[in-house]
Parts: structure tokens; C-alpha cells; sequence
């Protein structure tokens, strides 16, 4: 193939793009994404559970960019129960936390909060067991609420903004409106609605769907 066939073909391409991303974005439906228990960990308690010099190996990319399901998995050791294979999440973080469903903190035996990710002031500790050792957060264990992921220019089309509260409408024989949703906004955002296992089960939800933003 010419030079000459090679742009023609790549300007149909970045045309067709064009005509997707501007399709995408007049549309008010967001993908669900299922979030299952897990943790993210600091460097240093990466080393205390999977030994020194340790960094975490990435099994899948996550839909948020940099963001991906490491290979290793912990030990949760409540004090009514244990939780086994418990994903990590990379990559490390500044701050230790754990993200678990209602359900789960029943049979753990913790009251988990519903918090938004990183407000963990007066939230409840955990045991942490790993391969090469164990720690216990003081700390951090929470019932992840709600949110949505948005590109910015994709939040300023519905004239939204980093931090506000929206509603949501799913569909089906459990449809519902998920109310008092927080938007995540940012340059490297990718539309997606984050919900916990008890969420997406009890409105019938799973990873895919589509829900509607209401304006």
C-alpha cells in the first residue's frame, strides 16, 4: 500500500473516531462497573504481607486508566470471620484501605461505613494476613459509596462538575434510581458507575449494563 492509499485510510479512521466520540457524548448512558471486595495498599505494607523489595504484579487492566487487579490476593480476619482471596488493587496508594460490601461486614463482624474512597477518619481497623507476614489497620475499612467516573469535557457537556451529587436510573424488573451519587471528574476519566455487589444485586445489575444520567 502507498503512502498515499495509507493517509487516506487513516483519515477515514480519525473520522469515524470523531463521529464515535461525538455520538458518545450527547448520550447520558453511563456503563456499570461491579465492584467486588478488595484493598489497596501502601508500598510498605505491601512489603510487610508479601515480603521486602516486593511491587505488585498486574493480572488486568481496570477500565480507569493506570489503574489495574494485581495477582496478589490477602486474608481478612474480622472478629466474627475471615474473607479469603481478597484482591489487591494497584497501584499503591498513600493510605491503606479496604472495600467491602454490607454483606461482608456482617460475616467480618465489622461495622464498615458507607464512605467516599479515602475519607477514613472513624472508620473501623482490620487484620491483614499475607504470604510473607500480617498487619492490622488501625483504620480504613469501608463500604465504598457510590460514584461516577467522567471525562471532563464529557461532565461539562451535561454542565456537571468534579464533586456533584447526581441520579441515576437502571431498567429491567429491578429498576431503580440510584440518588445522592458522587461524580469523579477528570481529564483521564472513562464513564463508568461504580457500585458494590449488594447495589448491583439487589437492582439487578452487572458489569456492562448501562444506567441513565438524570438531568
Amino acid at each position: 500500500m502507498d503512502q498515499r492509499k495509507i493517509e487516506q485510510v487513516v483519515n477515514k479512521v480519525l473520522a469515524v473516531l470523531a463521529d464515535t466520540t461525538t455520538a458518545d457524548l450527547a448520550k447520558d448512558k453511563i456503563p456499570v462497573g461491579v465492584s467486588n471486595r478488595h484493598i489497596h495498599l501502601t508500598s510498605g505494607h505491601v512489603e510487610c504481607l508479601f515480603g521486602p523489595g516486593y511491587q505488585l504484579t498486574k493480572a488486568k487492566d481496570l477500565k480507569q486508566v493506570g489503574e489495574f487487579a494485581a495477582n496478589e490476593t490477602v486474608t481478612l480476619v474480622g472478629p466474627k470471620g475471615v474473607l479469603r482471596g481478597v484482591r489487591v488493587l494497584g497501584p499503591v496508594r498513600r493510605q491503606s484501605q479496604v472495600e467491602i460490601s454490607r454483606t461482608d461486614s456482617f460475616l467480618l463482624g465489622v461495622k464498615a461505613p458507607v464512605r467516599d474512597s479515602g475519607k477514613t477518619a472513624g472508620t473501623p481497623g482490620i487484620s491483614v494476613v499475607g504470604p510473607a507476614g500480617a498487619i492490622t489497620l488501625e483504620n480504613g475499612v469501608i463500604c465504598a459509596a457510590r460514584h461516577v467516573h467522567m471525562q471532563t469535557e464529557e461532565a461539562s457537556h451535561f454542565g456537571l462538575k468534579d464533586g456533584d451529587r447526581v441520579k441515576l436510573a437502571s431498567d429491567g424488573e429491578r429498576g431503580c434510581i440510584f440518588s445522592n451519587v458522587l461524580l469523579r471528574v477528570g481529564p483521564d476519566f472513562r464513564r463508568e458507575f461504580h457500585i458494590d455487589t449488594d447495589e448491583a444485586n439487589a437492582a439487578g445489575l452487572n458489569n456492562g449494563d448501562l444506567v441513565t444520567l438524570q438531568q
